[in-house]
């Protein structure tokens, strides 16, 4: 525990909590009465239900819509497979802004809806609601579906020859089983709906606004940094809160399953059943994930002859000091470097918090460990700004500034991705190699890498991908000379324009061709080296 301990109190603790000081203090003294102050505002009170049943709402609606993909991305077998697992999955690493922007262009004015049907959900929290389910479709299927994928459907079986109806043999056998990654996925899902910035801010305009929303409206815009300290404390206790209820639950329906190589799991659909459940999914992906992807890349290829595609590679002397092509290779470079990070640190905190004799100290930092993604982003990048500028951490000038915001983001997917299969190892599986002379680090390489290696895949690609759609703190710390694709992607759609729009929409096309390549290298990878359980 001690490095993943170290780390977050170094990059994530000291700059929340630099700049949350900074904010309550005045002239030395704590002005703590200002928290009251800020929650007797009925404008905050109303940004802080939105932000809460908005949030329920969204994940409600995502796990109706993505358990039904989850099931057939695990246990069927269909032409494509691979190929549409990383295309459910591109969403998630497009930028807010551009989730938001490509929804607009389906349900604003003028957008898909409007002109065949003439409707229009745009400044409307079903807007937002669709927009959410489409961002976090990956996060269920993905987390849900890997280890659904590994649960031997022998146990389901038995209970149908006992004289268990299929509902009931899922419901009794199934569901309990994935209860752990089901509430995990939830967990992530609340968490990225709760600090919903992008998406609610282009979508829901002024009328619909969430504590993120405000609090980077409080910064930016009022420059009242007082209230934006309140404002992240309050979001600091509501997430705080949801993890303490998440550990608890989850400690409490800890269990031993047996695992089987997933490849061996996946069958042809058999039965008008199967066969309707995968139609309903595909038309889902077809209708949720694709069409929102298929409008971006449209509005990349507007201009004649790639026109957009080719002033990419132009300086304009302006917003970028380098053209803005340059953003996919910085990209791709912090990346790499994030996702290292973070299967380090993660993979050591999942490890250690899954032994039964960890401490209070030990399942207590299971909660802290999701606290990046339920703290604003805005936050997080200004702290950095603020913390990390004296010697020996004086890191603002440093390239590995970037990699470190995006890896806070990264480490979370890693635990909550291994933490269920490493919880499913029989405990005497590591007995038995420790009393036949294994040493811990042997009994890791040979008992848990090899059951845990498809989900430390799985987490790999998670936080590579989250890397490269990180965008709250990453605009703070970016250098102009060195921009993210987010980062370039907002900062052309802050500039009027046909072509500034045109471009960014490029460079968002770019990076979800560079992200689906990325995941299908991972699938194939996956696929071939899951080995025997």
């Amino acid at each position: 525990m001690a490095v993943p301990v170290a780390f977050f109190a170094v990059f994530f603790a000291y700059p929340v909590a630099a700049i949350v000081a900074r904010g309550l203090e005045v002239d030395g003294v704590w002005r703590f009465g200002r928290i009251g102050d800020v929650l007797a505002q009925s404008d905050v009170r109303h940004v802080l239900w939105f932000t809460t049943w908005q949030a329920l709402a969204s994940t409600a609606l995502t796990l109706l819509v993505a358990l039904p993909g989850a099931y057939a991305f695990a246990r069927l077998d269909f032409p494509g497979k691979q190929v549409l697992r990383a295309v459910v999955t591109v969403p998630f690493v497009l930028p807010t802004v551009v989730v938001g922007t490509a929804f607009l262009a389906l349900v604003g004015r003028g957008g898909l809806f409007d002109e065949l049907w003439g409707v229009r959900l745009d400044t409307t929290v079903w807007a937002i609601l669709l927009a959410h389910v489409f961002f976090n479709y990956a996060v269920v299927v993905r987390t849900v579906g890997g280890l659904w994928a590994q649960l031997d459907p022998r146990q389901e079986e038995a209970a149908r020859m006992l004289g268990a109806s299929r509902p009931r043999a899922w419901r009794q056998v199934t569901l309990p089983a994935l209860a752990p990654a089901v509430a995990a996925a939830s967990l992530m899902v609340f968490l990225f709906t709760f600090t919903s910035f992008g998406v609610v801010q282009i979508l829901g305009g002024p009328a619909f606004s969430t504590l993120e929303v405000e609090i980077y409206r409080q910064t930016s815009q009022v420059f009242d940094l007082s209230t934006a300290a309140v404002l992240t404390l309050i979001q600091f206790a509501a997430v705080a809160a949801v993890l303490a209820v998440h550990a608890w639950t989850v400690r409490r329906r800890e269990t031993a399953l047996r695992l089987v190589d997933a490849a061996t799991t996946a069958r042809r659909p058999r039965g008008a059943g199967q066969w309707a459940l995968l139609t309903g999914v595909l038309l889902t992906v077809a209708g949720l994930v694709v069409l929102p992807l298929a409008v971006l890349v449209q509005r990349s290829l507007g201009a004649p002859g790639f026109g957009y595609y080719r002033a990419l590679t132009r300086e304009d002397g302006g917003t970028f000091l380098v053209p803005p092509i340059e953003a996919v290779g910085n990209s791709l470079q912090y990346a790499v470097a994030a996702t290292a990070i973070a299967v380090v640190i993660g993979a050591l905190a999942a490890t250690a918090l899954t032994r039964r004799d960890a401490g209070r100290f030990v399942r207590g930092f299971d909660a802290l460990l999701m606290l990046p993604l339920g703290v604003s982003a805005v936050t997080v990048g200004f702290g950095f700004l603020i913390a990390l500028d004296e010697p020996p951490l004086d890191l603002r000038s440093s390239w590995i500034l970037v990699p470190l915001a995006q890896a806070l983001v990264g480490v979370p997917f890693v635990v909550r991705t291994m933490l269920p299969v490493l919880r499913a190892v029989d405990e005497r599986l590591r007995e038995a190699a420790t009393v036949l002379g294994a040493s811990p680090w042997r009994v890791w390489r040979e008992v848990d890498l090899p059951m845990v290696r498809r989900a430390l895949l799985v987490a790999a690609g998670f936080a590579f991908a989250v890397s490269l759609g990180e965008f709250g703190a990453t605009v703070f710390i970016a250098r102009p000379d060195n921009p993210t694709l987010p980062v370039a992607v907002a900062r052309l759609l802050g500039r009027p324009g046909d072509m500034n729009y045109g471009q960014a929409m490029a460079l968002s096309t770019i990076l979800m061709l560079v992200c689906a390549v990325a995941l299908v290298v991972l699938e194939r990878l996956r696929t071939d080296r899951s080995g025997e359980f």
